[in-house]
């Protein structure tokens, strides 16, 4: 199957296999430990774990968007802004 039309690289390649590999857990996570009753967290309305998933994927985004055109340099340090926002939204969202 010729995909060069997509334009894959590694690092797009990398990326959707991240959060393929996101979504794998999630499912394990779920499987092991039923449930993950919603919550309520700092933004006021009832969470669940894929809901914060979602949350952490989208401001990710927008944290490495900002970081292109702010800094418009190695991504490594959007990269680990990203993590620490990713725990931030697992706990307390």
């Amino acid at each position: 199957m010729d995909l060069s039309w997509m334009g894959w690289t590694p690092f797009t390649a990398t990326f959707f296999g991240v959060i393929a590999g996101l979504l794998i857990i999630m499912i394990i996570w779920e499987t092991l430990k039923p449930g993950g009753a919603p919550r309520n967290g700092i933004l006021g309305f009832e969470t669940t774990r894929g809901d914060r998933l979602f949350i952490f994927l989208l401001g990710s985004a927008f944290i490495h968007i900002g970081w292109l055109f702010f800094a418009s340099g190695i991504l490594w340090w959007a990269l680990a802004i990203s993590f620490v926002y990713g725990l931030a939204v697992f706990k307390w969202v």
